[in-house]
């Protein structure tokens, strides 16, 4: 029989998906996340989670190991603890809204974080990543046409795999439903409007989805039901065209929407509409992209350094 404990978290997840609208996979980490801070408080009763339960449980979730690396001794990072807080403290927030007394969701405070570092790749990478694919194959039309996509529009890559094939090319924009279930407009270059075109005009199928597996040597991918490519697709795309032009990083299909964020920064772009762009909820996610971008420090700096020399 579930606790009083387990029958709220249940409540608070359906609040969670319904009332919120908050992504499937959100209230499944939600769920994870509770139910290891449940397990550890081994109590039913809301009223037991207290200052001292929330610390040593701090103090455990920071002894933690990590699923890959226990024979490293290498513990969870303060970023992944900050996730397991992060849900702790929405569900003593909404225990709150219901009345039921427990600790107050103030007192959760996250663990500092380092300072936020964004993966890169130059303009000469950039330049030869996006004329990897050669030929006019079926299979080099469509990666072709996800990497001139990826970077013109700054999609995520789940947003990517989200798209069907009745995107009209002949439009400079779209709208896409991303993070939080919210909706914005991405706009297409010259070169990714030509590239999806060609590869749509040489598709055969009748598959819904934009960008769907070709051949036999692609394998049917278990969390996709048809042939659409799911988001592992996607990310060996990337990185199969990034080792084929020489490219020494890892590179993933978030580096192409930092390669966006920073190509218009750099070009004059003000954070604001950058910020709309991409999605962000806060303009503070957007911002770590300035420091990469700066180039009136980097104009100063040119001037003014090493004279004396």
């Amino acid at each position: 029989m579930a606790t009083e404990l387990e029958q709220l978290k249940r409540e608070f997840l359906e609040y969670v998906e319904i009332e919120r609208g908050r992504a499937v996979n959100t209230v499944l980490n939600y769920d994870r996340y509770l139910s290891r801070f449940i397990a550890f408080l081994k109590s039913g009763n809301p009223k037991d989670i207290t200052d001292n339960s929330v610390r040593e449980y701090r103090l455990w979730l920071n002894r933690q190991s990590t699923g890959n690396n226990r024979s490293t001794g290498e513990t969870l990072k303060k970023k992944t603890q900050n996730y397991y807080l992060i849900a702790l403290r929405a569900f003593l927030k909404y225990l709150a809204k219901r009345d039921v007394k427990s600790l107050s969701a103030e007192h959760i405070e996250l663990a500092k974080v380092g300072e936020r570092t964004i993966d890169l790749i130059s303009e000469q990478d950039l330049s030869r990543l996006l004329a990897a694919p050669e030929g006019d194959d079926l299979k080099a039309l469509r990666d072709r046409a996800i990497l001139e996509l990826l970077f013109s529009t700054g999609l995520r890559v789940s947003e990517l795999c989200s798209l069907s094939r009745d995107i009209d090319t002949n439009a400079d924009s779209f709208s896409i439903r991303g993070k939080g279930d919210k909706s914005r407009v991405v706009f297409l270059s010259d070169e990714a409007k030509q590239a999806v075109k060609k590869y749509l005009k040489e598709r055969k199928d009748m598959d819904e989805a934009l960008f769907v597996k070709v051949g036999k040597g692609e394998k049917a991918d278990e969390k996709k039901s048809e042939n659409g490519l799911s988001r592992r697709s996607i990310e060996r795309i990337v990185k199969h065209y990034a080792i084929k032009a020489g490219i020494s990083k890892k590179v993933t299909p978030h580096v192409l929407r930092h390669c966006f964020a920073t190509d218009l920064l750099s070009n004059g772009a003000d954070i604001r509409s950058v910020q709309a762009m991409l999605g962000h909820a806060s303009i503070n996610t957007t911002q770590i992209y300035t420091h990469v971008t700066d180039t009136h420090l980097r104009d100063i700096h040119k001037k003014f350094h090493g004279k004396r020399r």
